[in-house]
């Protein structure tokens, strides 16, 4: 997709672009809602890339191209950009170029020409995807020297305050640093990372990620009052954050919160959680993969029984995909729609893949699009 981004650039501005670039969205393991709590999570980067070729200039001006969206080149001025005045796509390349500016990065204006595969409202992070690299082609215009940690954590600063979404850290780390063939063990409160090798070809399986085209968007009200829960529940235990309530204390902690069954239920989701992903890194290096099988299913459990974030369609696909022989299965990404992940069998990939198509249609849902995830490259420049 390089060469044709690289040529719709020419077209559209006249000349070559200085490079293009690309950045993977990205599917998580295990560990879902745990990053703005400063626990633990484990994606992996995604084939499917946002591309973009471009151009810097020196007058003040960014101006913006989507191969993917309907409209020409939209054009702004840099001194313009002020934090949730833009509500469609550009605001998540823009909201970058404002939070770099706001940095004291010397960015003084760009053209940009992007194109993406990463689908979008599928819960595989396509918003971070765009924001990564965007900040990585200025990150090396303007030889900013910004390790890839802190490219992440300015373009969550992006979501968060410019486009006014508040996630946290796990999707821009995971386009920014995640390697080919492994999933990113992150701690989210200090940022360190380790790379745990995650082949399951070589082992004889398959992950599936299964969008059910239930479109999800983060700046609506369901996930900021999750979090909004998750800080109430961690001020009533008068810990910093819910990463700081061990598990083994767990039972301890929700009897202190009392007949309070919305912070209980949070509470419970998010240790927990941290506690899976532990469990999963402990499986994978114990070169144990087939086992994370039901870690997985514990989570979708929690996610919708506690957390409370699952729909009609989620539910059917891990419901479907077990009923059917797989390993495992649970939802991935923020929820309220989006995709699950399936662990199978390599032998029961088209048994499992077949009837969870069939269950949709019996139930009179859109027909969900189903592909392999192979842990993929995080974000670099293509030339």
């Amino acid at each position: 997709m390089g060469e044709q981004v690289r040529d719709g650039f020419a077209e559209l501005y006249g000349t070559a672009p200085e490079g293009v670039w690309s950045a993977p969205g990205r599917v998580n393991l295990i560990g879902e809602h745990t990053d703005y709590n400063d626990g633990f999570v484990m994606p992996f980067a995604l084939p499917h890339t946002a591309v973009a070729a471009v151009s810097r200039r020196a007058d003040g001006v960014l101006r913006l191209h989507s191969a993917d969206v309907d409209g020409g080149v939209v054009e702004l001025r840099l001194d313009d950009l002020v934090p949730g005045t833009d509500r469609t796509w550009t605001a998540y390349p823009a909201g970058v170029v404002w939070a770099l500016r706001e940095a004291g990065h010397p960015v003084t204006g760009a053209d940009v020409h992007l194109a993406s595969t990463v689908p979008a409202g599928a819960g595989l992070s396509s918003s971070a995807a765009l924001e990564v690299v965007v900040a990585l082609a200025l990150n090396d215009l303007y030889e900013l020297g910004l390790p890839r940690w802190k490219l992440a954590r300015l373009c969550q600063r992006a979501e968060n305050v410019y486009v006014g979404a508040p996630t946290g850290i796990m999707d821009q780390t995971a386009s920014a640093c995640c390697e080919e063939g492994h999933a990113l063990f992150l701690d989210t409160r200090d940022l360190s990372q380790q790379q745990i090798p995650f082949d399951l070809a070589a082992e004889g399986m398959r992950l599936l990620v299964v969008d059910t085209r239930v479109k999800h968007s983060h700046s609506e009200g369901e996930y900021g009052k999750r979090r909004a829960g998750c800080e109430r529940g961690a001020a009533l235990l008068g810990v910093d954050a819910l990463r700081d309530v061990p598990y083994g204390e767990l039972d301890a902690a929700l009897a202190r919160l009392g007949d309070d069954e919305e912070a209980v239920r949070l509470v419970r989701h998010v240790v927990t959680e941290d506690e899976r992903v532990e469990k999963v890194v402990e499986l994978l290096r114990a070169g144990d993969p087939r086992a994370i099988g039901p870690v997985l299913v514990a989570g979708h459990a929690s996610l919708r029984d506690d957390f409370r974030i699952s729909c009609p369609e989620l539910d059917l696909v891990v419901d479907t995909a077990l009923a059917t022989g797989a390993l495992g299965a649970r939802m991935t990404g923020g929820g309220f729609g989006g995709s699950a992940i399936v662990l199978a069998e390599a032998a029961d990939v088209d048994t499992v893949t077949k009837a969870v198509q069939e269950a949709f249609a019996a139930a009179g849902f859109t027909a969900p699009r189903v592909f392999e995830a192979v842990p993929a490259a995080g974000a670099r420049r293509l030339s």
